[in-house]
Protein backbone atom coordinates (compact mmCIF):
# COMPACT_ATOMS: atom_id res chain seq x y z
CA UNK A 1 0.00 0.00 0.00
CA UNK A 2 2.83 2.38 0.88
CA UNK A 3 4.56 1.63 -2.44
CA UNK A 4 1.35 2.35 -4.35
CA UNK A 5 0.87 5.70 -2.63
CA UNK A 6 4.43 6.68 -3.47
CA UNK A 7 3.89 5.69 -7.07
CA UNK A 8 0.69 7.73 -7.24
CA UNK A 9 2.60 10.84 -6.22
CA UNK A 10 5.68 10.32 -8.36
CA UNK A 11 7.13 13.61 -9.55
CA UNK A 12 7.39 13.94 -13.34
CA UNK A 13 10.72 14.39 -15.07
CA UNK A 14 11.28 17.91 -16.39
CA UNK A 15 13.35 19.44 -19.17
CA UNK A 16 13.78 23.22 -19.29
CA UNK A 17 14.98 24.98 -22.43
CA UNK A 18 17.01 28.10 -21.60
CA UNK A 19 19.05 29.36 -18.66
CA UNK A 20 18.06 33.01 -18.44
CA UNK A 21 15.94 34.40 -15.62
CA UNK A 22 13.02 32.14 -16.56
CA UNK A 23 14.89 28.85 -16.74
CA UNK A 24 17.09 29.40 -13.69
CA UNK A 25 14.22 30.64 -11.51
CA UNK A 26 12.01 27.74 -12.58
CA UNK A 27 14.75 25.22 -11.76
CA UNK A 28 15.23 26.73 -8.29
CA UNK A 29 11.52 26.51 -7.56
CA UNK A 30 11.33 22.93 -8.84
CA UNK A 31 14.15 21.96 -6.51
CA UNK A 32 12.44 23.64 -3.58
CA UNK A 33 9.31 21.64 -4.42
CA UNK A 34 11.29 18.42 -4.13
CA UNK A 35 11.51 17.66 -7.85
CA UNK A 36 14.92 16.21 -8.65
CA UNK A 37 14.72 14.90 -12.22
CA UNK A 38 15.52 18.22 -13.90
CA UNK A 39 17.60 18.91 -17.00
CA UNK A 40 18.30 22.35 -18.44
CA UNK A 41 19.29 22.60 -22.09
CA UNK A 42 21.29 25.68 -23.03
CA UNK A 43 22.29 26.57 -26.60
CA UNK A 44 25.34 28.57 -25.46
CA UNK A 45 28.31 27.69 -23.30
CA UNK A 46 27.19 29.75 -20.32
CA UNK A 47 24.04 30.81 -18.48
CA UNK A 48 22.41 34.24 -18.56
CA UNK A 49 20.13 34.44 -21.58
CA UNK A 50 19.78 37.97 -22.92
CA UNK A 51 22.17 39.25 -20.24
CA UNK A 52 24.84 36.89 -21.50
CA UNK A 53 24.28 37.82 -25.14
CA UNK A 54 23.92 41.61 -24.91
CA UNK A 55 27.36 42.83 -23.89
CA UNK A 56 27.31 46.04 -25.91
CA UNK A 57 28.73 49.19 -24.25
CA UNK A 58 26.23 50.75 -21.84
CA UNK A 59 23.98 47.68 -21.63
CA UNK A 60 21.69 48.05 -18.62
CA UNK A 61 18.16 47.38 -17.42
CA UNK A 62 15.32 49.89 -17.47
CA UNK A 63 13.62 48.25 -14.45
CA UNK A 64 14.98 48.99 -10.98
CA UNK A 65 17.52 46.47 -9.68
CA UNK A 66 15.66 45.47 -6.52
CA UNK A 67 12.59 44.57 -8.58
CA UNK A 68 14.51 43.06 -11.48
CA UNK A 69 15.61 40.14 -9.32
CA UNK A 70 13.90 37.15 -7.73
CA UNK A 71 11.82 37.87 -4.65
CA UNK A 72 13.16 34.60 -3.21
CA UNK A 73 16.79 35.58 -3.87
CA UNK A 74 17.21 39.23 -2.84
CA UNK A 75 20.50 40.96 -3.59
CA UNK A 76 21.31 43.69 -1.10
CA UNK A 77 24.49 45.10 -2.63
CA UNK A 78 23.29 46.38 -5.99
CA UNK A 79 25.68 49.17 -6.94
CA UNK A 80 23.08 51.15 -8.90
CA UNK A 81 19.35 51.77 -8.87
CA UNK A 82 19.22 50.37 -12.42
CA UNK A 83 21.47 47.35 -12.84
CA UNK A 84 24.10 47.10 -15.55
CA UNK A 85 24.62 44.03 -17.73
CA UNK A 86 27.74 42.73 -15.93
CA UNK A 87 26.08 42.99 -12.52
CA UNK A 88 22.83 41.37 -13.65
CA UNK A 89 24.72 38.52 -15.30
CA UNK A 90 26.77 38.06 -12.13
CA UNK A 91 23.52 37.87 -10.14
CA UNK A 92 22.16 35.07 -12.38
CA UNK A 93 25.47 33.19 -12.13
CA UNK A 94 25.44 33.56 -8.33
CA UNK A 95 21.97 31.99 -8.20
CA UNK A 96 23.27 29.04 -10.24
CA UNK A 97 26.18 28.57 -7.84
CA UNK A 98 24.11 28.93 -4.68
CA UNK A 99 21.58 26.31 -5.78
CA UNK A 100 24.16 24.03 -7.42
CA UNK A 101 22.35 24.04 -10.75
CA UNK A 102 25.35 23.61 -13.02
CA UNK A 103 25.32 19.78 -12.83
CA UNK A 104 21.76 19.94 -14.23
CA UNK A 105 22.72 22.06 -17.25
CA UNK A 106 23.72 20.64 -20.61
CA UNK A 107 25.57 23.41 -22.43
CA UNK A 108 25.95 23.85 -26.19
CA UNK A 109 22.70 22.01 -26.79
CA UNK A 110 20.64 23.98 -29.31
CA UNK A 111 17.16 22.48 -29.31
CA UNK A 112 16.03 21.86 -32.88
CA UNK A 113 12.82 19.91 -32.31
CA UNK A 114 10.47 18.68 -29.61
CA UNK A 115 7.83 16.06 -30.34
CA UNK A 116 5.10 14.78 -28.05
CA UNK A 117 4.93 10.98 -28.07
CA UNK A 118 1.30 10.02 -27.54
CA UNK A 119 2.27 6.38 -26.93
CA UNK A 120 4.24 7.25 -23.80
CA UNK A 121 3.01 10.78 -22.99
CA UNK A 122 6.59 12.02 -23.07
CA UNK A 123 8.37 14.75 -24.95
CA UNK A 124 11.28 13.79 -27.16
CA UNK A 125 13.75 16.63 -27.64
CA UNK A 126 16.45 16.61 -30.31
CA UNK A 127 19.39 19.01 -30.32
CA UNK A 128 21.80 20.24 -32.94
CA UNK A 129 24.56 18.25 -31.25
CA UNK A 130 22.70 15.09 -32.28
CA UNK A 131 21.56 14.23 -28.76
CA UNK A 132 18.05 13.10 -27.81
CA UNK A 133 16.37 13.72 -24.47
CA UNK A 134 13.03 12.49 -23.11
CA UNK A 135 10.93 13.92 -20.29
CA UNK A 136 7.40 13.92 -18.95
CA UNK A 137 7.24 17.71 -18.92
CA UNK A 138 8.78 20.31 -21.22
CA UNK A 139 9.18 23.89 -20.01
CA UNK A 140 10.36 26.54 -22.45
CA UNK A 141 12.24 29.53 -21.08
CA UNK A 142 13.68 30.89 -24.31
CA UNK A 143 12.46 34.46 -23.74
CA UNK A 144 11.21 36.93 -26.32
CA UNK A 145 14.45 38.85 -26.89
CA UNK A 146 16.84 36.07 -27.89
CA UNK A 147 16.79 36.14 -31.72
CA UNK A 148 18.30 39.28 -33.27
CA UNK A 149 16.27 40.81 -36.09
CA UNK A 150 18.22 41.80 -39.18
CA UNK A 151 16.65 44.12 -41.74
CA UNK A 152 16.03 42.74 -45.22
CA UNK A 153 18.40 45.09 -47.01
CA UNK A 154 20.48 43.75 -49.91
CA UNK A 155 24.22 44.03 -50.30
CA UNK A 156 25.53 43.43 -46.79
CA UNK A 157 27.60 40.49 -48.05
CA UNK A 158 29.36 42.95 -50.39
CA UNK A 159 30.34 45.34 -47.60
CA UNK A 160 34.10 45.37 -47.18
CA UNK A 161 34.15 46.61 -43.60
CA UNK A 162 33.00 45.04 -40.35
CA UNK A 163 29.35 44.56 -39.40
CA UNK A 164 27.52 43.03 -36.45
CA UNK A 165 24.26 43.17 -34.48
CA UNK A 166 24.31 44.87 -31.09
CA UNK A 167 23.23 41.59 -29.44
CA UNK A 168 26.36 39.96 -30.86
CA UNK A 169 28.76 42.82 -30.18
CA UNK A 170 32.23 42.34 -31.64
CA UNK A 171 34.57 43.60 -28.93
CA UNK A 172 37.61 42.90 -31.10
CA UNK A 173 36.76 45.83 -33.36
CA UNK A 174 38.28 49.15 -32.31
CA UNK A 175 35.91 51.97 -33.23
CA UNK A 176 38.49 54.65 -32.51
CA UNK A 177 38.66 57.05 -35.44
CA UNK A 178 36.28 54.97 -37.56
CA UNK A 179 33.32 55.97 -39.68
CA UNK A 180 30.45 54.13 -38.04
CA UNK A 181 26.92 53.56 -39.35
CA UNK A 182 24.31 52.59 -36.76
CA UNK A 183 21.10 51.12 -38.17
CA UNK A 184 18.17 51.60 -35.80
CA UNK A 185 17.40 53.78 -32.79
CA UNK A 186 15.64 51.36 -30.45
CA UNK A 187 16.32 50.39 -26.85
CA UNK A 188 19.82 49.01 -27.48
CA UNK A 189 20.99 51.91 -29.66
CA UNK A 190 19.76 54.38 -27.04
CA UNK A 191 22.29 52.80 -24.69
CA UNK A 192 25.31 52.06 -26.87
CA UNK A 193 25.35 55.12 -29.15
CA UNK A 194 26.33 57.52 -26.34
CA UNK A 195 29.12 55.10 -25.39
CA UNK A 196 30.70 54.99 -28.86
CA UNK A 197 30.11 58.59 -29.95
CA UNK A 198 33.37 59.85 -28.45
CA UNK A 199 35.36 57.10 -30.18
CA UNK A 200 33.97 57.33 -33.68
CA UNK A 201 35.39 59.97 -35.99
CA UNK A 202 32.05 60.11 -37.76
CA UNK A 203 28.75 58.47 -36.87
CA UNK A 204 25.73 58.11 -39.16
CA UNK A 205 22.59 57.24 -37.23
CA UNK A 206 19.83 55.76 -39.39
CA UNK A 207 16.46 56.26 -37.75
CA UNK A 208 13.25 54.70 -39.08
CA UNK A 209 11.06 56.29 -36.41
CA UNK A 210 11.93 58.38 -33.39
CA UNK A 211 11.59 57.05 -29.84
CA UNK A 212 10.08 58.72 -26.81
CA UNK A 213 13.04 59.07 -24.43
CA UNK A 214 12.67 60.09 -20.79
CA UNK A 215 15.44 60.92 -18.29
CA UNK A 216 16.68 57.89 -16.39
CA UNK A 217 16.29 58.39 -12.61
CA UNK A 218 19.45 56.40 -11.91
CA UNK A 219 21.86 56.72 -9.00
CA UNK A 220 24.55 54.77 -7.19
CA UNK A 221 23.79 53.15 -3.85
CA UNK A 222 26.07 54.22 -1.02
CA UNK A 223 27.75 51.64 1.25
CA UNK A 224 25.36 52.77 4.01
CA UNK A 225 22.31 52.07 1.85
CA UNK A 226 23.66 48.64 0.92
CA UNK A 227 24.29 47.87 4.60
CA UNK A 228 20.74 48.90 5.53
CA UNK A 229 19.30 46.66 2.81
CA UNK A 230 21.35 43.74 4.17
CA UNK A 231 20.84 44.35 7.90
CA UNK A 232 17.18 45.34 7.70
CA UNK A 233 15.44 42.81 5.44
CA UNK A 234 12.11 44.46 6.16
CA UNK A 235 13.43 47.73 4.72
CA UNK A 236 14.70 45.88 1.66
CA UNK A 237 11.24 44.34 1.12
CA UNK A 238 9.52 47.66 1.74
CA UNK A 239 11.80 49.41 -0.76
CA UNK A 240 11.06 46.74 -3.35
CA UNK A 241 7.34 47.03 -2.61
CA UNK A 242 7.38 50.79 -3.09
CA UNK A 243 9.06 50.40 -6.47
CA UNK A 244 6.50 47.80 -7.48
CA UNK A 245 3.52 49.97 -6.52
CA UNK A 246 4.93 53.04 -8.23
CA UNK A 247 5.51 51.09 -11.45
CA UNK A 248 2.16 49.29 -11.23
CA UNK A 249 0.15 52.51 -11.25
CA UNK A 250 1.45 53.16 -14.75
CA UNK A 251 -0.66 50.28 -16.09
CA UNK A 252 -3.67 52.60 -15.96
CA UNK A 253 -2.01 55.00 -18.37
CA UNK A 254 -1.09 52.29 -20.88
CA UNK A 255 -4.40 50.44 -20.84
CA UNK A 256 -7.24 52.83 -20.01
CA UNK A 257 -6.21 56.43 -19.50
CA UNK A 258 -3.56 57.04 -22.14
CA UNK A 259 -4.08 60.79 -21.83
CA UNK A 260 -2.07 60.57 -18.60
CA UNK A 261 0.97 59.75 -20.69
CA UNK A 262 0.94 63.23 -22.20
CA UNK A 263 2.66 64.46 -19.05
CA UNK A 264 5.60 62.19 -19.89
CA UNK A 265 5.49 63.23 -23.56
CA UNK A 266 5.97 66.86 -22.54
CA UNK A 267 8.81 65.84 -20.29
CA UNK A 268 10.50 64.01 -23.17
CA UNK A 269 10.03 67.01 -25.48
CA UNK A 270 11.55 69.32 -22.89
CA UNK A 271 14.51 66.97 -22.43
CA UNK A 272 15.13 66.96 -26.18
CA UNK A 273 14.91 70.75 -26.38
CA UNK A 274 17.29 71.06 -23.46
CA UNK A 275 20.13 69.17 -25.14
CA UNK A 276 19.60 69.29 -28.90
CA UNK A 277 20.62 72.62 -30.41
CA UNK A 278 20.35 71.58 -34.08
CA UNK A 279 16.74 72.42 -35.09
CA UNK A 280 16.70 69.82 -37.89
CA UNK A 281 17.78 67.06 -35.53
CA UNK A 282 15.34 68.22 -32.89
CA UNK A 283 12.43 68.03 -35.30
CA UNK A 284 13.32 64.46 -36.24
CA UNK A 285 13.91 63.28 -32.66
CA UNK A 286 10.40 64.05 -31.38
CA UNK A 287 7.97 61.29 -32.42
CA UNK A 288 4.66 61.96 -34.12
CA UNK A 289 2.94 58.85 -32.75
CA UNK A 290 1.28 58.73 -29.35
CA UNK A 291 3.66 58.11 -26.47
CA UNK A 292 3.45 54.54 -25.18
CA UNK A 293 2.39 53.05 -28.51
CA UNK A 294 5.97 51.84 -28.80
CA UNK A 295 8.33 51.10 -25.95
CA UNK A 296 9.20 54.20 -23.89
CA UNK A 297 12.95 54.45 -23.39
CA UNK A 298 15.03 56.05 -20.64
CA UNK A 299 18.45 57.67 -20.99
CA UNK A 300 20.37 60.63 -19.62
CA UNK A 301 22.83 60.97 -22.49
CA UNK A 302 20.99 60.03 -25.70
CA UNK A 303 20.06 63.56 -26.77
CA UNK A 304 23.49 64.92 -25.91
CA UNK A 305 25.11 62.21 -28.03
CA UNK A 306 22.90 62.84 -31.06
CA UNK A 307 23.57 66.56 -30.77
CA UNK A 308 27.31 66.06 -31.34
CA UNK A 309 28.41 67.73 -34.60
CA UNK A 310 30.04 64.56 -35.97
CA UNK A 311 26.78 62.60 -35.53
CA UNK A 312 24.41 62.69 -38.50
CA UNK A 313 20.76 61.74 -38.00
CA UNK A 314 19.39 60.19 -41.20
CA UNK A 315 15.67 59.47 -41.38
CA UNK A 316 15.31 58.32 -44.98
CA UNK A 317 15.25 54.62 -45.80
CA UNK A 318 18.19 52.50 -46.88
CA UNK A 319 18.19 51.02 -50.39
CA UNK A 320 21.26 48.81 -50.11
CA UNK A 321 24.75 48.33 -48.80
CA UNK A 322 27.77 48.25 -51.06
CA UNK A 323 31.49 47.62 -50.71
CA UNK A 324 32.21 50.89 -48.92
CA UNK A 325 29.05 51.97 -47.16
CA UNK A 326 25.33 52.66 -47.22
CA UNK A 327 23.13 53.86 -50.06
CA UNK A 328 19.97 55.73 -49.07
CA UNK A 329 16.61 55.94 -50.85
CA UNK A 330 17.68 59.28 -52.34
CA UNK A 331 20.68 57.59 -53.97
CA UNK A 332 23.15 59.26 -51.61
CA UNK A 333 26.13 57.10 -50.73
CA UNK A 334 27.58 57.46 -47.24
CA UNK A 335 30.91 55.70 -46.55
CA UNK A 336 31.33 53.51 -43.47
CA UNK A 337 34.08 51.41 -41.93
CA UNK A 338 31.79 49.62 -39.47
CA UNK A 339 28.04 48.93 -39.58
CA UNK A 340 26.24 48.19 -36.30
CA UNK A 341 22.67 46.92 -36.33
CA UNK A 342 20.54 48.07 -33.42
CA UNK A 343 17.45 46.57 -35.01
CA UNK A 344 16.01 44.67 -32.08
CA UNK A 345 14.66 41.16 -31.89
CA UNK A 346 12.09 38.85 -33.46
CA UNK A 347 9.93 39.09 -30.37
CA UNK A 348 6.63 37.78 -31.74
CA UNK A 349 8.14 34.54 -33.10
CA UNK A 350 7.73 32.59 -29.87
CA UNK A 351 9.89 29.45 -29.60
CA UNK A 352 11.19 29.80 -33.17
CA UNK A 353 13.20 28.23 -34.71
CA UNK A 354 12.42 25.13 -32.60
CA UNK A 355 10.06 22.78 -34.45
CA UNK A 356 7.48 21.68 -31.86
CA UNK A 357 4.99 18.94 -32.65
CA UNK A 358 2.03 18.12 -30.42
CA UNK A 359 -0.90 15.75 -30.60
CA UNK A 360 -1.93 14.23 -33.93
CA UNK A 361 1.26 15.50 -35.55
CA UNK A 362 0.17 19.14 -35.46
CA UNK A 363 3.07 21.61 -35.28
CA UNK A 364 3.02 24.73 -33.15
CA UNK A 365 3.46 26.81 -36.32
CA UNK A 366 0.25 25.27 -37.67
CA UNK A 367 -1.60 25.84 -34.42
CA UNK A 368 -0.47 29.46 -34.46
CA UNK A 369 -1.06 30.11 -38.16
CA UNK A 370 -3.41 32.98 -37.27
CA UNK A 371 -1.33 34.32 -34.41
CA UNK A 372 0.28 33.13 -31.18
CA UNK A 373 -2.00 32.44 -28.23
CA UNK A 374 -1.73 30.45 -25.04
CA UNK A 375 -3.92 29.85 -22.01
CA UNK A 376 -2.69 32.31 -19.39
CA UNK A 377 0.34 32.72 -21.64
CA UNK A 378 1.60 29.32 -20.45
CA UNK A 379 -0.16 26.32 -22.06
CA UNK A 380 -1.32 25.64 -25.63
CA UNK A 381 -4.17 23.32 -26.57
CA UNK A 382 -2.93 20.23 -28.40
CA UNK A 383 0.49 20.35 -26.71
CA UNK A 384 0.16 18.39 -23.45
CA UNK A 385 2.63 18.92 -20.63
CA UNK A 386 4.22 21.85 -22.47
CA UNK A 387 4.57 24.95 -20.31
CA UNK A 388 5.84 28.25 -21.65
CA UNK A 389 7.50 30.94 -19.55
CA UNK A 390 7.18 34.49 -20.91
CA UNK A 391 4.73 33.28 -23.53
CA UNK A 392 2.15 35.22 -25.56
CA UNK A 393 0.66 38.30 -23.91
CA UNK A 394 2.79 38.19 -20.77
CA UNK A 395 5.21 41.01 -21.60
CA UNK A 396 4.97 44.32 -19.70
CA UNK A 397 5.46 47.97 -20.51
CA UNK A 398 5.14 49.20 -16.95
CA UNK A 399 6.69 46.77 -14.48
CA UNK A 400 9.16 43.91 -13.99
CA UNK A 401 8.87 40.76 -16.08
CA UNK A 402 10.33 38.83 -13.17
CA UNK A 403 7.09 39.38 -11.26
CA UNK A 404 5.24 37.76 -14.17
CA UNK A 405 7.76 34.91 -14.31
CA UNK A 406 7.32 34.17 -10.63
CA UNK A 407 3.56 33.98 -11.18
CA UNK A 408 4.21 31.46 -13.94
CA UNK A 409 6.58 29.46 -11.72
CA UNK A 410 3.79 29.02 -9.22
CA UNK A 411 1.27 28.01 -11.88
CA UNK A 412 3.63 25.40 -13.36
CA UNK A 413 4.34 23.95 -9.91
CA UNK A 414 0.60 23.67 -9.32
CA UNK A 415 0.28 21.82 -12.64
CA UNK A 416 3.07 19.40 -11.71
CA UNK A 417 1.37 18.66 -8.39
CA UNK A 418 -1.77 17.80 -10.34
CA UNK A 419 0.23 15.55 -12.68
CA UNK A 420 1.88 13.75 -9.77
CA UNK A 421 -1.57 12.55 -8.71
CA UNK A 422 -2.03 10.90 -12.11
CA UNK A 423 1.28 9.16 -12.92
CA UNK A 424 1.89 8.72 -16.61
CA UNK A 425 -0.94 10.98 -17.68
CA UNK A 426 -0.57 14.27 -19.54
CA UNK A 427 -2.62 17.44 -19.16
CA UNK A 428 -3.82 19.33 -22.21
CA UNK A 429 -5.63 22.64 -21.91
CA UNK A 430 -9.11 22.56 -23.41
CA UNK A 431 -9.50 24.47 -26.65
CA UNK A 432 -12.67 26.26 -25.49
CA UNK A 433 -10.92 27.51 -22.33
CA UNK A 434 -7.96 28.73 -24.35
CA UNK A 435 -10.16 30.50 -26.92
CA UNK A 436 -12.25 32.17 -24.23
CA UNK A 437 -9.14 33.33 -22.40
CA UNK A 438 -7.58 34.69 -25.61
CA UNK A 439 -10.74 36.64 -26.38
CA UNK A 440 -10.70 38.20 -22.93
CA UNK A 441 -7.06 39.24 -23.36
CA UNK A 442 -7.67 40.78 -26.78
CA UNK A 443 -10.72 42.66 -25.48
CA UNK A 444 -8.52 43.96 -22.68
CA UNK A 445 -6.11 45.32 -25.27
CA UNK A 446 -8.88 47.23 -27.06
CA UNK A 447 -8.50 50.90 -26.32
CA UNK A 448 -4.97 50.51 -24.98
CA UNK A 449 -2.24 52.87 -26.14
CA UNK A 450 -0.64 49.98 -28.08
CA UNK A 451 -3.66 50.11 -30.40
CA UNK A 452 -2.95 53.74 -31.31
CA UNK A 453 -1.86 52.94 -34.85
CA UNK A 454 1.92 52.82 -34.75
CA UNK A 455 4.03 49.89 -35.94
CA UNK A 456 5.86 48.20 -33.09
CA UNK A 457 7.41 44.88 -32.10
CA UNK A 458 4.34 44.29 -29.94
CA UNK A 459 2.34 43.48 -33.08
CA UNK A 460 2.66 40.32 -35.16
CA UNK A 461 2.37 40.06 -38.94
CA UNK A 462 -1.42 40.11 -38.62
CA UNK A 463 -1.35 43.38 -36.65
CA UNK A 464 -2.42 41.52 -33.51
CA UNK A 465 -0.83 42.29 -30.16
CA UNK A 466 0.49 38.90 -29.07
CA UNK A 467 3.11 40.29 -26.70
CA UNK A 468 1.70 42.53 -23.96
CA UNK A 469 -0.41 41.83 -20.90
CA UNK A 470 -3.38 44.25 -20.84
CA UNK A 471 -3.60 45.06 -17.16
CA UNK A 472 -2.13 44.95 -13.69
CA UNK A 473 0.47 42.34 -12.82
CA UNK A 474 -1.33 41.49 -9.59
CA UNK A 475 -4.41 40.54 -11.61
CA UNK A 476 -2.23 38.14 -13.61
CA UNK A 477 -0.84 36.71 -10.38
CA UNK A 478 -4.36 36.16 -9.09
CA UNK A 479 -5.34 34.44 -12.34
CA UNK A 480 -2.34 32.08 -12.12
CA UNK A 481 -2.46 31.39 -8.39
CA UNK A 482 -3.27 27.71 -9.00
CA UNK A 483 -4.23 25.32 -11.78
CA UNK A 484 -7.93 24.62 -12.15
CA UNK A 485 -7.91 21.04 -13.45
CA UNK A 486 -11.33 21.68 -15.03
CA UNK A 487 -9.46 23.76 -17.63
CA UNK A 488 -7.58 20.63 -18.73
CA UNK A 489 -8.21 17.15 -19.98
CA UNK A 490 -5.98 14.42 -18.60
CA UNK A 491 -4.78 11.90 -21.16
CA UNK A 492 -3.56 8.36 -20.60
CA UNK A 493 -0.73 7.19 -22.86
CA UNK A 494 -2.00 5.36 -25.91
CA UNK A 495 0.11 2.36 -24.98
CA UNK A 496 -2.22 1.79 -22.01
CA UNK A 497 -5.29 1.87 -24.26
CA UNK A 498 -4.10 -0.92 -26.52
Amino acid sequence: MTRRRKQQHKSPSVIIIGTGFGGIGMAIQLQKAGIRDITLLEKAGAVGGTWRDNTYPGAACDVQSHLYSYSFEPKHDWTRKFGTQPEILDYIESCVRKHNLEPLIRFNQTVESAEFDEQTNQWQITTGAGDTFRSDVLITATGQLNRPAMPDIPGLEDFGGESFHSARWNHDINLEGKRVAVIGTGASAIQFVPEITAKAAHLDLYQRSAAWVLPKPDKTFTPLEQTLFAKLPLWDRLYRGMIYLKNEVRALAFTRFSGLLEFFANRARNEARRWVTDPDKLAELIPEYRIGCKRILISNDWYRAVNEPHVNLITGGITRFDETGVVSETGEHRPADVIIFGTGFRATEFLSPIHITGRNGVSLNEAWANGSKAFKGITVSGFPNLFMLYGPNTNLAHNSILYMLESQFRYVLSALRALSRYPGQAMDVREDRQSRYSQVVQRGLDGSVWEAGCTSWYLDEHGRNTVNWPGFTFSYRFATRFVDTADYQFLKPRSENV
